[in-house]
């Protein structure tokens, strides 16, 4: 991994030819990095014993992994990892896209220095696709097509319209992300607990949101709809230190796959731009697939009007999470969907297809959380369930955490709670016979508010209040205690 720049040299030791970094051994009290997910015993919010990892498992201490795995700039052609070539095809397609094109503005759309972008047109030149027709300044000249180069550009998008920064080789992608995520910290308690702030979490449930970011193994969330499997599945994000540095696309055989979402890709400032500008720094990814999400969608996506490749959403979600909201939800059966998901899970990897029918093996290393309400007996795939890392069942609020979340949600809106609200409501839960959730109290006082605007009143919580917008939630009238009603979609 030879164009990676690793940073602090007297206090780390690098195999750069390995995926491993030669690193002090953890104390007995932090997790596991990194393996391949395996079978562990099923968990819920319960109180129970959580053994403490093994003291000779050993785990990476770097502050960021951004910081250290740093892409280095190169300084001539020959530094990069991908064909002459191909760039200087890429580079004929951007050269008509400026009104003025310099070596300076090829360079800022390509994400390369100037000395390796004139490099390329000079190649384009002696070609000549394109001719120059003055000088800017040190290594920046303005060029103009020529008629032969029109040719071949169209020539060029016929084959693959991409026109964006310059790709980077798979092997180095697989390398750079496997470096930074295997090399992360295991989360500290302080991020975890403000990652999940705005949760009611139990401490077993925080334990197993811990183990499940500090060892990248997947996460099954399971239990009655509104109870705040989304919500925490979402969160888990914030408790994942550092960034990470993703391509903006990747080269194989010449055909390239744009890596970089605007959509699900934070970008993150780097200190300096001492960095191979190919690379963009970016915050751990979120990566949320609902009922949308298809056995096609991942896949490559390739359409004859683009012509370049899309990367499939898991592979987007590298270095950060990605959730499958409302398994059994999809287009896709669940059964199908799981299938799907054995190999990567266990090895990591994933293989993916090119319109010509070549297979490539692209990394796999982010945190996949099954979200659903299906019990793990409607699965039936005894197979996919071994290689769960963990499982978690958010089960229904006691009444002491619904009356919890009441109170907080309410201050947080602004207003002055009574727990006498509290009160009134769980009695009516029980009158009517139905199972309170987690989300009940928000949608309860979102509709309150709602209520007094519509009524043009000071905005507050009264019982008169709640019980229309209890009515109006649940409908009325109100079900026989005596034949429980199911639980609210």
């Amino acid at each position: 991994m030879g164009n990676v720049n690793v940073q602090h040299p007297e206090e780390l030791t690098v195999a750069l030819e390995s995926d491993e970094a030669v690193v002090p051994a953890t104390p007995a009290d932090s997790i596991d990095g990194p393996r391949p997910d395996g079978p562990t015993d099923e968990v819920n919010l319960g109180n129970t014993f959580i053994p403490a990892p093994s003291a000779e498992s050993v785990t990476p201490l770097f502050t960021n992994p951004a910081d250290w795995f740093v892409p280095a700039f190169p300084e001539k052609l020959e530094d990069l990892d991908v064909n002459p070539g191909f760039l200087a095809d890429l580079a004929l397609k951007v050269v008509p896209l400026d009104v003025d094109c310099t070596t300076f503005s090829i360079a800022t759309r390509l994400r390369l220095g100037m000395m390796i972008t004139e490099a390329l047109l000079q190649r384009l030149c002696h070609e000549k696709f394109i001719e120059a027709k003055g000088v800017v300044g040190l290594h920046n000249h303005r060029y103009a097509m020529l008629d032969h180069g029109w040719e071949s550009l169209r020539r060029l998008i016929s084959t693959c319209s991409y026109a964006g920064p310059a790709p980077v080789s798979l092997k180095a992608y697989t390398e750079m992300i496997t470096q930074q995520v295997r090399n992360r910290p295991p989360s500290s308690h302080q991020a975890l607990e403000q990652a999940m702030s705005n949760l009611i979490l139990s401490d077993y449930a925080k334990e197993i949101l811990g183990l499940v970011v500090g060892s990248g193994r997947s996460l099954f969330l399971t239990g009655p709809s509104g109870n705040g499997k989304t919500a925490t599945a979402r969160a888990l994000v914030n408790a994942i230190p550092g960034e990470v540095w993703i391509p903006y696309a990747i080269e194989v055989d010449g055909q390239v796959i744009r890596m970089f979402d605007s959509h699900n890709h934070v970008p993150v400032q780097h200190a300096n731009d001492n960095y191979d500008r190919r690379w963009i720094r970016v915050r751990p990814p979120l990566v949320v697939a609902g009922g949308e999400l298809t056995l096609q969608s991942l896949d490559l996506s390739f359409t004859e009007t683009q012509r370049f490749y899309e990367a499939p959403l898991h592979i987007k979600s590298n270095g950060g999470v990605l959730v499958v909201d409302d398994l059994g939800r999809q287009r896709c059966s669940a059964t199908e969907l799981l299938n799907r998901w054995i190999v990567p899970l266990e090895y990591r990897v994933d293989y993916l297809t090119l319109s010509t029918g070549k297979k490539i093996q692209m990394p796999f290393e982010a945190i996949v959380v099954f979200a659903t309400n299906l019990d793990e007996s409607d699965l039936e795939d005894e197979a996919f369930m071994r290689r769960m890392g963990y499982r978690l069942n958010a089960e229904a609020p006691s009444p002491e955490t619904f009356t919890e979340i009441f109170l907080r949600y309410a201050r947080s809106r602004g207003l002055a709670p009574d727990e006498s609200m509290v009160a009134f409501l769980l009695e009516k839960y029980q009158a009517e016979g139905r199972i309170a959730k987690s989300c009940d109290p928000r949608d309860l006082i979102d509709r309150a508010i709602d209520r007094c605007r519509l009524h043009k009143t000071p905005v507050k919580l009264t019982l008169e209040g709640l019980e229309i917008v209890w009515n109006g939630y649940f409908g009325r009238p109100g079900t026989d205690p005596r034949r429980p009603t199911k639980a609210r979609a």
